[in-house]
């Protein structure tokens, strides 16, 4: 048996959608066993019918579902009914970590909140994530967060429209904020023999994430504004170039060496000694004539010849590849999960813990995604202690709902 960091670790979720169950499926690579609550209302997950048109419209696990939900174990249960919560208490006494994402004052309304999960567990662990904190009741959404926390205003082509990024990114940038005080919660625990209640935004997560393009307003007193893929302090830097078999790549020096060494490259080294491009400074205020006179060099080449000799020279490049090319880099190999559901459906997933402890450090191996509520009857019995004629009963009165 495959023992991470945090074997033994028992984590309740009571979040849904990305944010949250993100930091579930994290907790679950290393080690932790999570329990997924699914609200019996709405048949579980709302992202379980977030499929893309070339999905199976049968199954109940999407594509977008399966994301943040490997190795979890769903319970299927009625909040509403003063059966339902009891379930919740009986789990929240054995379980070391709560992790939700209810809108300020609604966890209070259905009695999940942490000062009653604490009357039943002293050392538990509530990690909330809220949209914009425990003062404001609008709900958090990425679509919203993005555009709020200067993302999307500065996304886009120059004199084009704002763009949202294509990835949920303010609920990845909380989930891994909740993530870090979740283990330093844990460490304190050990220490003290404490529990903790932790909060975080998708706003502050989002803003404290804007690094150099905050400084560039706080410090240089500048709005920054879009500039596609390109860098405001370096030059070439993100612009994308095309080779003469039309694929892009895209630059990324950020040094004086590095410009010159390209110029090499490119078969014009006097390029470097240019009074307009000698230095970074000089690059950025001739920004469009530099990026020119390098689109007209790299155009002469080949994509792949000439990505091999930036390597050997040490400059930084690289290809802009579709999903297909990016999984077929030899380094992301080990993050590609593969498995069947217990229905028998053949599912592939993506790791999301990208680091490793130790030289012989394996990855753990997590079950397929869970169907809604295929582990209720499991969960209450061997969990909880329920006797068969309880489950049956429970669900005859529809507190829960066991899949068959």
């Amino acid at each position: 048996m495959q023992r991470g960091p945090l074997f033994g670790i028992k984590v309740l979720e009571l979040a849904n959608v990305l944010a949250g169950p993100s930091v579930g499926v994290a907790l679950a690579e290393m080690g932790a066993s999570v329990i997924k609550v699914e609200n019996l209302l709405t048949t579980g997950d709302v992202t379980r019918t977030w499929k893309l048109t070339t999905e199976d419209p049968k199954t109940d696990i999407s594509g977008y579902f399966s994301c943040v939900n490997w190795g979890k174990k769903s319970i299927a249960l009625d909040l509403n009914k003063p059966e339902g919560l009891e379930v919740v208490y009986r789990l929240a006494k054995v379980c070391d970590i709560v992790l939700v994402s209810y809108k300020p004052g609604d966890a209070e309304k259905l009695k999940v909140d942490f000062k009653t999960l604490k009357q039943h567990n002293k050392t538990i662990i509530y990690a909330h994530i809220t949209g914009y904190g425990l003062k404001n009741m609008r709900a958090g959404y990425d679509a919203i967060i993005q555009a709020e926390s200067g993302f999307t205003y500065m996304n886009g082509e120059p004199n084009g429209e704002p763009v949202k990024m294509p990835v949920a990114l303010m609920d990845l940038l909380a989930g891994h904020q909740l993530k870090e005080a979740i283990l330093l919660a844990l460490l304190n625990r050990e220490r003290k023999g404490e529990g903790a209640y932790i909060e975080t935004s998708l706003i502050k997560a989002g803003v404290a994430a804007l690094a150099n393009q905050a400084a560039n307003w706080l410090v240089g007193n500048k709005i920054p504004q879009r500039m596609g893929s390109e860098h405001p302090n370096i030059v070439p830097y993100g612009k994308i170039f095309y080779t003469r078999d039309e694929k892009p790549l895209v630059l990324a020096v950020g040094s004086d060496k590095q410009f010159a060494e390209l110029c090499t490259i490119l078969g014009k080294p006097e390029l470097a000694t240019d009074e307009r491009f000698s230095t970074n400074f000089k690059r950025v205020q001739n920004r469009k004539e530099c990026n020119g006179a390098i689109q007209n060099l790299i155009a002469q080449f080949d994509r792949d010849p000439l990505l091999t000799e930036l390597e050997k020279r040490a400059v930084p490049a690289g290809g802009v590849y579709n999903m297909k090319e990016v999984f077929e880099i030899p380094e992301v190999q080990d993050l590609v999960m593969e498995g069947k559901t217990t229905s028998g459906m053949p599912i592939k997933g993506l790791r999301t813990v990208a680091f490793s402890m130790g030289d012989n450090a394996k990855p753990i191996k997590l079950d397929a995604p869970p169907h809604y509520g295929e582990h209720t009857t499991s969960i209450l019995r061997e969990m909880l202690g329920y006797s068969v004629e309880e489950i049956q009963s429970l669900i005859e009165k529809k507190v829960v709902y066991a899949r068959k």
